[in-house]
């Protein structure tokens, strides 16, 4: 009788933690967030030159082979988390877990000249519209879509 009412008391307490949002996201979808964070979040800069490209696809380590093109958003986190919450619209995949908001960035585009792990990038920056793809419950941005 005393390990059916834990077990009750237990599932009312995971049930009541799931409603307040207080349960933590799965290990994938946080391992997404955090990826997106890395690649495309720096809210303390305002970005904008060749140089800042080049230093930050180091430091955040994009560079093992020169990609292409990143955006950094000079966003506060929760902005950007905010984002999740406007209409869905559809992702370029088909998906209809996209959200768009305006936000400032730095686009930085590789040269073409340069290898790994010198890579060289031209810095161009703007306030433009952005879209983004977001998961779980709480909505978290995972994907930069465009």
């Amino acid at each position: 009788m005393a390990l059916q009412r834990t077990r009750s008391l237990l599932l009312l307490l995971l049930l009541t933690l799931l409603g307040l949002g207080l349960v933590q996201p799965s290990y994938g979808q946080d391992r997404m967030y955090q990826r997106f964070l890395r690649q495309h979040v720096d809210p303390e800069e305002t970005g904008g030159n060749d140089t800042y490209c080049n230093l930050m696809m180091q430091r955040r380590k994009m560079v093992r082979q020169c990609k292409r093109f990143n955006t950094f958003i000079h966003e506060d986190i929760w902005n950007i988390r905010s984002i999740c919450s406007t209409t869905n619209i559809q992702c370029k995949n088909g998906k209809m877990n996209c959200h768009e908001g305006v936000v400032k960035v730095t686009d930085c585009r590789e040269t073409g000249s340069s290898r790994a792990p010198n890579c060289r990038y031209r810095a161009s920056a703007s306030t433009r519209h952005v879209v983004i793809a977001c998961e779980g419950d709480p909505q978290l941005p995972v994907h930069l879509d465009r």
